[in-house]
C-alpha cells in the first residue's frame, strides 16, 4: 500500500473516535459529572485533536496522488488524539469508583 492509501483508514478512524469523544462529553455533561472530574476537559481535547485529523487525513485524500506533509500531520494528530481519548477514560475510571 501507498502511503496515501492510509490516509482513508485514519479519516474513518479519525471521525469514528471523534464521535466516541463526543458521546463521553454529551454523557458527562447529561449525568453532571463533567463538574467533578477532569475527563470532560481530557475528551474535548481528544474532539479538538480528531477533528483536525479528520480534517488533514481528508486533504491528504483530496490532494492524492501527489504526497504532502498533511498526511503525516493527520497521522502524528490522530495518535495523540487517541492517547487523550484513553487518557479521559482512565481519568473517567479512576475518579468514579
Amino acid at each position: 500500500m501507498r502511503p496515501q492509501d492510509f490516509q482513508g483508514q485514519i479519516l474513518n478512524a479519525a471521525s469514528s473516535l471523534l464521535g466516541i469523544s463526543l458521546v463521553i462529553i454529551a454523557g458527562l455533561n447529561v449525568t453532571h459529572a463533567a463538574r467533578g472530574t477532569l475527563a470532560d476537559e481530557v475528551a474535548w481535547g481528544s474532539a479538538v485533536l480528531l477533528a483536525l485529523s479528520c480534517v488533514l487525513s481528508y486533504l491528504a485524500v483530496r490532494a492524492a496522488p501527489r504526497e504532502t506533509s498533511m498526511g503525516k500531520w493527520a497521522d502524528r494528530i490522530f495518535l495523540l488524539g487517541l492517547l487523550a481519548l484513553f487518557a479521559s477514560i482512565v481519568v473517567l475510571a479512576v475518579n468514579n469508583p
